[in-house]
């Protein structure tokens, strides 16, 4: 087992995918910074993780309050572990831009896919 976040990583990939999984990290920040040393110069960095609305509301949809039923008794503790982000079920895209700029990435593409849980985004 290896941590994503090591900064020894390397390699020269024309796509390095992170399915469902940046919310849950403790590190998602390095996780990213992994992807980017992973991506080949001409390569994509493909995030898919949880459809959120953009901002908190009340009330909500039925999908977000799903996320955040799951986010407290799984998702967040996860993330919370070796005093980790704490991120949760409920990434929001402000949340992927900023995590993605502390990692060196200058732009974060929402892709134009439907689908009732998840979101992709394209990192550059």
């Amino acid at each position: 087992m290896r941590d994503a976040a090591d900064p020894a990583i390397s390699g020269d990939y024309d796509l390095v995918m992170a399915i469902e999984m940046l919310h849950d990290v403790p590190d998602p920040v390095g996780i990213l910074r992994t992807m980017r040393r992973l991506a080949s110069r001409s390569g994509a960095i493909l995030v898919v993780d949880e459809r959120t609305e953009d901002a908190f509301t009340v009330p909500t949809n039925e999908m977000e309050r799903f996320f955040y039923t799951f986010s407290t008794m799984h998702c967040l503790a996860v993330s919370m572990q070796h005093d980790g982000a704490g991120t949760g079920t409920v990434i929001r895209a402000d949340t992927v831009r900023r995590y993605a700029g502390e990692a060196g990435l200058s732009s974060v593409e929402v892709l134009d896919v439907e689908h009732p849980q998840f979101v992709l985004y394209r990192l550059a």
